[in-house]
């Protein structure tokens, strides 16, 4: 079967901004969502990695897709991380989400108590039965500790309800042969800024960014010039932006784009623990090169 994708181009995994109190600031929210907007993004990704989704009670967690659903009105996708290394608790995130009316949901391999590849297919099995929006699965070993093998992505890309991956292993190998072996099946999105290009010129439908959080306009241009076949320039373009978007890992993630967003007075306010502020030598680097890239004076 061939799966339409839920978006192509840029999604935003978003920032969650807080308040010096520390609850959650809608009303900074909704201002991003209009920025992605206004910038060209095609879905934004609500409660991810990037969101700071691991320090949220559930309740928070789902009060805050529940806004930003109602607040985009439908002017881009909304995806939601359920991601858990516990599979009731995605079973009751994804099926909020659901009822909040997401666009998709984004789901991570279980983490610390881990599992095998056949318990990675009977953990999102379990949830994509039980639900009817379109999940998206979420490799990232690097935070994990745990892959998913391109014969694990086979055996779940027959899942009537599993649309897509987001790949952030940075193992562009593995993600040949996972196309190799998934063909239409499944739709992949760059998890990781610096491999959009490449992956897109192998068939990548997009990336779930983190840059574009400050330069939505960058990376959805960025990711239509990929879509247009126009190789070329998108290489021009990446080549171009290529420190900013590795500035934007030069901490744990999303430690550096927090900070530059507060640099340039976007006002996302704290990080929560065990999150905590760079050091001053990566503050200034950080600081640099906005001032290089004209965003700050």
């Amino acid at each position: 079967m061939s799966k339409t994708p839920i978006f192509t181009g840029c999604g935003t995994a978003m920032v969650t901004p807080f308040k010096e109190d520390g609850t959650i600031n809608f009303d900074k929210m909704a201002e991003l969502i209009d920025l992605q907007y206004a910038g060209g993004t095609r879905a934004i990704v609500i409660n991810g990695t990037t969101g700071e989704n691991a320090t949220q009670p559930l309740d928070e967690h789902e009060a805050l897709v529940d806004f930003c659903v109602k607040y985009n009105k439908g002017r881009m996708k909304v995806v939601a991380g359920v991601g858990s290394n516990d599979t009731m608790t995605s079973i009751r995130l994804a099926r909020s989400a659901e009822a909040s009316g997401v666009d998709g949901i984004l789901m991570v391999t279980p983490y610390y108590n881990r599992t095998n590849q056949a318990g990675l297919v009977q953990h999102f099995t379990y949830v994509a039965d039980r639900v009817k929006v379109p999940m998206i699965l979420y490799n990232v070993p690097g935070r994990t500790t745990v892959t998913i093998q391109p014969e694990t992505y086979k055996i779940l890309s027959e899942h009537p309800n599993i649309n897509g991956a987001k790949e952030a292993s940075g193992d562009i190998g593995l993600f040949a042969r996972t196309l190799a072996l998934c063909g239409d099946n499944l739709n992949i999105w760059s998890g990781n800024d610096d491999n959009t290009v490449a992956m897109m010129a192998m068939g990548a439908k997009g990336v779930i960014s983190v840059a574009s959080n400050i330069v939505p306009s960058v990376v959805s241009k960025l990711c239509g010039l990929c879509l247009s076949n126009n190789f070329r320039s998108a290489t021009e373009l990446y080549c171009a932006y290529a420190d900013f978007f590795a500035k934007m890992f030069i901490d744990v993630n999303p430690i550096p784009v927090k900070v530059a967003m507060n640099m340039l007075g976007m006002g996302v306010g704290p990080l929560r623990l065990p999150l905590w502020e760079m050091n001053e030598a990566n503050t200034a680097k950080l600081r640099e090169c906005l001032v290089n890239y004209g965003l700050l004076k």
